[in-house]
C-alpha cells in the first residue's frame, strides 16, 4: 500500500515531533503493509515549511530508517492549500507534486464546505499541467457535498479521504454510499504523530470498502491509482 498524505517529517509543521517519532510513524506503517508513504508537509501561510528542504529532508529521514532496517519508502511531496496554490512558482509545484514528480499535487480545500473558489483553483492547476488529489473532503461536507464531488471529478480531480474515518464508517454512512457511487478514489492516513492521533494505517479502511466495491475497484484505489500519481502518469478510469 502507499500512503499518498502523512505528516511524517520531523519537526517540519505539526506533523513528527522529532526523528524517533518519524520512525515509529514509518513502523506503523510497515506493520500495517505500508511499502511507500509519500511526506506531505503543510504548504500554507501558517507553516513556515521551505519547499526546497523537502527532499533533503526526505533523504535524510530515508537514511535513519535504512539505519534502523524500517522496510518503508519515503518519497516527497506536499499539502498544498488552496490558499497557496497560485502563489507557487512552477519550480516550487513540482517539488511539492506527490512523489517530487511533478504531474498531480494534494490539493487541501479552504476551510468549510466545498465551493467554487476550488473548482477555480483546480482548474487553474490544471492549465499549469498539473492535476488535483483533493485531500479529505469529509471535513468539507456542505449541502451540496455530492454534487460538489461529481463536479471535482468531472474536472479530472481524485478525491482521497481519510483511511481512518472510513474504516470507521457504520454500514449506511454515507462514505460508503459515495464510495459504491465512485466518489471515493484514494485513502491517506493524514497521520501527525504516531504518540496521538491517526496512525500511519490504511488497511481497515480498505478493508471497509471491500464491503461495499469489487476487489478491483479497492484494488485499484489501493494499487493502481497511487502508483501512477506517483510516478506522474494518468491514472486509468476506475472499475
Amino acid at each position: 500500500m502507499i500512503d499518498l498524505h502523512c505528516h511524517i517529517l520531523p519537526g517540519l509543521d505539526d506533523g513528527a515531533r522529532d526523528i524517533d517519532d518519524s520512525i515509529a510513524m514509518a513502523r506503523q506503517g510497515e506493520q500495517d503493509g505500508v511499502e511507500i508513504v509519500c511526506a506531505t508537509p503543510h504548504i500554507r501561510s501558517d507553516h513556515a515549511v521551505g519547499i526546497d528542504q523537502i527532499a533533503q529532508r526526505v533523504r535524510l529521514l530515508q537514511g535513519e530508517l535504512d539505519v534502523d532496517g524500517v522496510r518503508v519508502s519515503i518519497v516527497p511531496g506536499g499539502e498544498l492549500a488552496q490558499s497557496e496554490a497560485d502563489r507557487l512558482t512552477d519550480e516550487e509545484l513540482h517539488t511539492v507534486a506527490l512523489g517530487g514528480a511533478g504531474g498531480w499535487v494534494l490539493l487541501e480545500p479552504a476551510a468549510g464546505a466545498l465551493g467554487d473558489d476550488l473548482e477555480r483553483t483546480v482548474g487553474r492547476l490544471a492549465e499549469r499541467e498539473v492535476a488535483s488529489v483533493v485531500a479529505h473532503p469529509e471535513r468539507h461536507a456542505g449541502s451540496d457535498f455530492e454534487r460538489r464531488l461529481r463536479r471535482l471529478t468531472e474536472l479530472g480531480c481524485l478525491i482521497q479521504w481519510t483511511a481512518q474515518f472510513v474504516a470507521e464508517a457504520a454500514p449506511g454512512d454515507l462514505v460508503l454510499e459515495l464510495a459504491r457511487d465512485g466518489l471515493v478514489h484514494l485513502l491517506g492516513s493524514d497521520s501527525h504523530s504516531a504518540a496521538i492521533g491517526r496512525p500511519v494505517q490504511l488497511g481497515a479502511g480498505f478493508a471497509r470498502l471491500e464491503s461495499v466495491c469489487s476487489p478491483q475497484r479497492v484494488r485499484w484505489m489501493r494499487e493502481h491509482a497511487p502508483r501512477a500519481i506517483l510516478r506522474a502518469e494518468p491514472v486509468a478510469a476506475m472499475p
